[in-house]
Protein backbone atom coordinates (compact mmCIF):
# COMPACT_ATOMS: atom_id res chain seq x y z
CA UNK A 1 0.00 0.00 0.00
CA UNK A 2 1.48 3.09 -0.97
CA UNK A 3 1.64 6.08 1.55
CA UNK A 4 0.86 9.62 0.18
CA UNK A 5 3.79 11.78 1.21
CA UNK A 6 1.97 14.71 1.57
CA UNK A 7 -0.33 13.11 4.36
CA UNK A 8 0.95 13.19 8.09
CA UNK A 9 1.24 9.35 9.75
CA UNK A 10 -0.57 10.49 12.56
CA UNK A 11 -1.93 14.01 14.12
CA UNK A 12 1.71 15.51 15.28
CA UNK A 13 1.79 17.02 19.12
CA UNK A 14 1.89 20.55 17.93
CA UNK A 15 -1.66 19.92 16.63
CA UNK A 16 -3.08 19.62 20.12
CA UNK A 17 -3.45 22.40 22.50
CA UNK A 18 -2.64 21.25 26.10
CA UNK A 19 -5.24 20.86 28.72
CA UNK A 20 -5.76 19.38 31.82
CA UNK A 21 -7.85 16.42 30.83
CA UNK A 22 -4.43 15.65 29.28
CA UNK A 23 -2.15 15.69 31.57
CA UNK A 24 -4.53 13.69 34.21
CA UNK A 25 -4.66 11.12 31.75
CA UNK A 26 -0.90 11.11 31.19
CA UNK A 27 -0.47 11.22 35.22
CA UNK A 28 -3.11 8.23 35.88
CA UNK A 29 -0.97 6.44 33.41
CA UNK A 30 2.33 7.21 35.22
CA UNK A 31 1.18 6.78 38.43
CA UNK A 32 -0.20 3.32 37.92
CA UNK A 33 2.61 1.88 36.55
CA UNK A 34 4.89 3.68 39.54
CA UNK A 35 2.69 2.18 41.99
CA UNK A 36 2.84 -1.04 40.08
CA UNK A 37 6.15 -1.30 39.87
CA UNK A 38 7.54 0.24 42.95
CA UNK A 39 5.23 -1.00 45.12
CA UNK A 40 5.42 -4.01 43.42
CA UNK A 41 9.20 -4.11 44.60
CA UNK A 42 8.73 -2.71 48.25
CA UNK A 43 6.26 -5.33 48.95
CA UNK A 44 8.27 -7.98 47.84
CA UNK A 45 11.31 -6.71 50.08
CA UNK A 46 8.84 -6.76 52.95
CA UNK A 47 7.61 -10.31 51.94
CA UNK A 48 11.09 -11.69 51.84
CA UNK A 49 11.88 -10.02 55.05
CA UNK A 50 8.65 -11.03 56.67
CA UNK A 51 9.58 -14.95 55.12
CA UNK A 52 12.66 -14.77 56.97
CA UNK A 53 12.04 -14.30 60.91
CA UNK A 54 12.31 -11.48 63.08
CA UNK A 55 16.19 -10.79 62.04
CA UNK A 56 15.39 -10.22 58.90
CA UNK A 57 12.21 -8.16 59.52
CA UNK A 58 14.10 -6.24 62.00
CA UNK A 59 16.44 -5.22 59.38
CA UNK A 60 13.93 -4.23 56.97
CA UNK A 61 12.31 -2.00 59.49
CA UNK A 62 15.84 -0.68 60.56
CA UNK A 63 16.02 0.59 57.15
CA UNK A 64 12.86 2.31 56.28
CA UNK A 65 11.72 3.17 59.72
CA UNK A 66 14.39 3.28 62.32
CA UNK A 67 17.33 4.74 61.27
CA UNK A 68 19.35 7.20 63.47
CA UNK A 69 18.11 10.61 62.53
CA UNK A 70 19.98 12.08 65.24
CA UNK A 71 22.98 11.37 63.88
CA UNK A 72 25.41 14.24 61.98
CA UNK A 73 27.15 11.53 59.74
CA UNK A 74 24.81 10.26 57.15
CA UNK A 75 25.37 6.63 56.78
CA UNK A 76 23.79 4.32 54.47
CA UNK A 77 20.69 3.22 56.86
CA UNK A 78 20.25 7.14 57.37
CA UNK A 79 20.42 7.96 53.93
CA UNK A 80 17.97 5.20 52.79
CA UNK A 81 15.75 6.37 55.97
CA UNK A 82 15.57 9.48 53.92
CA UNK A 83 15.06 8.20 50.38
CA UNK A 84 12.33 5.78 51.67
CA UNK A 85 10.11 8.89 53.35
CA UNK A 86 10.74 10.65 50.12
CA UNK A 87 8.94 7.92 48.50
CA UNK A 88 6.29 7.66 50.85
CA UNK A 89 5.60 10.88 50.03
CA UNK A 90 5.76 10.14 46.24
CA UNK A 91 3.86 7.22 46.40
CA UNK A 92 1.46 8.39 48.42
CA UNK A 93 0.82 11.51 46.06
CA UNK A 94 0.53 8.93 43.19
CA UNK A 95 -1.60 6.58 45.58
CA UNK A 96 -4.20 9.63 45.28
CA UNK A 97 -3.81 11.17 41.91
CA UNK A 98 -4.39 7.64 40.10
CA UNK A 99 -7.55 7.20 42.75
CA UNK A 100 -9.09 10.36 42.52
CA UNK A 101 -8.16 10.30 38.18
CA UNK A 102 -10.01 6.76 38.71
CA UNK A 103 -13.02 8.39 39.86
CA UNK A 104 -12.94 11.34 37.61
CA UNK A 105 -12.99 8.07 34.99
CA UNK A 106 -16.01 6.39 36.72
CA UNK A 107 -17.65 9.16 36.02
CA UNK A 108 -17.15 9.77 32.66
CA UNK A 109 -18.13 5.99 32.26
CA UNK A 110 -21.42 6.74 33.27
CA UNK A 111 -21.80 9.41 30.50
CA UNK A 112 -21.83 12.48 32.64
CA UNK A 113 -18.88 14.85 33.01
CA UNK A 114 -17.65 15.62 29.25
CA UNK A 115 -19.08 18.87 28.73
CA UNK A 116 -15.67 21.05 28.57
CA UNK A 117 -15.61 23.26 31.48
CA UNK A 118 -17.14 20.18 33.57
CA UNK A 119 -13.90 18.31 31.99
CA UNK A 120 -11.30 20.52 32.76
CA UNK A 121 -12.91 21.42 36.57
CA UNK A 122 -12.57 17.70 37.68
CA UNK A 123 -9.80 17.35 35.95
CA UNK A 124 -8.35 20.60 37.58
CA UNK A 125 -9.86 18.92 41.19
CA UNK A 126 -7.35 15.67 40.68
CA UNK A 127 -4.42 17.08 40.68
CA UNK A 128 -5.52 19.92 43.32
CA UNK A 129 -7.33 17.37 45.11
CA UNK A 130 -4.06 14.57 45.40
CA UNK A 131 -1.20 17.51 46.43
CA UNK A 132 -3.81 18.71 50.02
CA UNK A 133 -4.92 14.97 50.66
CA UNK A 134 -0.73 14.49 50.55
CA UNK A 135 0.30 17.40 52.34
CA UNK A 136 -2.17 16.64 55.03
CA UNK A 137 -0.53 13.36 55.42
CA UNK A 138 2.73 14.70 55.66
CA UNK A 139 3.17 14.67 59.10
CA UNK A 140 2.20 11.00 59.38
CA UNK A 141 4.34 10.38 56.99
CA UNK A 142 7.36 12.35 58.60
CA UNK A 143 7.28 11.01 62.25
CA UNK A 144 9.64 11.10 64.20
CA UNK A 145 11.58 12.84 61.38
CA UNK A 146 10.71 16.93 62.61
Amino acid sequence: MARNPGRPLSPHLTIWKWGPAMLVSILHRATGTALAIGGGIIFVWWLAAAAGGPESYATFSHWIYHADRMRVTADLATLVNVLARLAAIAFTWAFFQHMFSGLRHFVLDTGAGYELKTNKTWSIATIIGSVVVTVALLPIILKGVI
